[in-house]
């Protein structure tokens, strides 16, 4: 059963006992382009007791780079290689997992940041924010002529997907039984500051719908992410807490990588998801309104 964590007490015991804390951003950190209340503080309590601090997220749309822009627009210290997001993972999985070889290329479906994370992997790509891509012309096969060196079709967040882009991939996949289909993640959805919008997973279903199957997904609930972790730092699992705002990616994750689960509620899920008669069949270790609330905890 999840504990609720009301007291300073409740806080304070959980800074003792983890020394590595995971956390995701959409949700967690921020919403959109608002702040958390509470955010900063909380994060610096966890540096002045020299905790390790690590950003997971599953937003593709941002390279590391992006997101260190992000945290410093918003008041929050962070460093680039404190960052891992489903860009970049999907990038090292690409390079490293897949061993895709130099001369083939990607075609994605997604936004500069990805772009910009496979380009830093040295993998050649085609696609994505290609002016030729993002048309609304109405797309036909005899004008399309593929690249028999597409190797992947790797689909993210892409606010600027459209029926070209979705033919394109399919006909990559369909007429190649060895190009890889992998989706940096499936979430359904996403939080912005004004409410759930449309997420990565929403992106990559018409393809699954068409072509009968799934893509290979990288980000969380994958343990693909927590494997990028370990290959740069390591850390003890039974000492290391995964903080999210939902159940089915953040709370899975964790648990995949046999690490402890703080749920926050300012983001996907809702309290009655994890107590009562509806809650669901994942469930966190502790839980709270806010990442907030452990400023309860500064002296």
């Amino acid at each position: 059963m999840a504990k609720r964590l009301v007291s300073a007490g409740d806080y304070e015991q959980l800074l003792s006992k983890y020394d590595t804390w995971l956390f995701d951003c959409d949700g967690v950190l921020w919403q959109g382009d608002r702040l958390i209340d509470g955010v900063p503080q909380v994060l610096d309590l966890l540096r002045s007791r020299n905790k390790k601090i690590f950003f997971v997220t599953n937003n593709a749309t941002k390279s590391r780079k992006n997101y260190k822009t992000k945290f410093d627009k918003l008041g929050i210290e962070a460093q680039v290689d404190e960052v891992f997001g489903s860009a970049y993972a999907a990038a090292v999985y690409i390079s490293s997992i897949m061993k895709l070889p130099k001369e083939k290329k990607v075609y994605v479906i997604g936004m500069k940041g990805l772009e910009e994370e496979l380009e830093e992997e040295g993998i050649s790509h085609l696609g994505g924010t290609d002016p030729a891509d993002n048309t609304l012309n109405e797309f036909h096969l005899k004008n399309f002529t593929p690249d028999p060196e597409v190797g992947a079709v790797l689909c993210g967040l892409d606010t600027s997907v459209n029926y070209t882009k979705l033919s394109k991939a399919f006909t990559y996949l369909r007429r190649n039984k060895d190009c890889a289909f992998l989706a940096t993640n499936i979430d359904s959805t996403y939080p912005s500051a004004e409410g759930l919008l449309p997420g990565a997973g929403s992106i990559s279903a018409p393809l699954q719908c068409a072509l009968g199957r799934s893509p290979i997904s990288i980000g969380k609930p994958a343990e693909t992410m927590l494997d990028c972790i370990r290959a740069k730092y390591r850390f003890d699992p039974e000492r290391t807490i995964m903080v999210g705002d939902r159940l089915n990616t953040d709370i899975e994750f964790g648990k995949r990588g046999s690490l402890a689960t703080l749920l926050v509620l300012t983001g996907i899920t809702h309290e009655s998801e994890v107590v009562g008669p509806n809650a669901s069949a994942t469930v966190p270790d502790y839980f709270t309104d806010s990442l907030g609330d452990l400023r309860a905890a500064i002296p």
